[in-house]
């Protein structure tokens, strides 16, 4: 996933965090918000994992298999949205068991939920 792509300024992720809407399964909370100023742009993606979630091995393993599944489900992810999808504690030992697959079907299930 490209950097552009990314939320990375923490005014950005307050402006979702505060203006957006959310949905949330047992593992995943996906937070999104549309933008006024680029309605037509790429979606672009900002990650939450909490040190609840494990080490930092642990965190970044996480991050990683996150985005991997997050660019699969581009074709999916309605664009000009700022999403902040949130780990709760307890999804790294699913993630890492369940795989990638298991992962997309997770965030699958999020996007469902946001309005097109």
């Amino acid at each position: 996933m490209h950097r552009r792509h990314r939320l990375s300024r923490s005014r950005d992720f307050e402006t979702v965090y505060r203006r957006g809407s959310s949905a949330s399964t047992r593992q995943l909370v996906l937070h999104w918000f549309p933008r006024e100023e680029d309605a037509d742009g790429p979606a672009r993606l900002g990650l939450a994992v909490p040190r609840s979630v494990g080490s930092a091995v642990v965190r970044n393993r996480l991050k990683r298999m996150l985005r991997e599944a997050w660019r699969g489900l581009l074709d999916d992810v309605p664009p000009g949205h700022d999403y902040v999808l949130v780990a709760r504690a307890g999804v790294a030992e699913p993630a890492q068991v369940r795989g990638l697959e298991w992962l997309s079907a997770e965030i699958a299930e999020l996007l469902g939920r946001v309005p097109r």
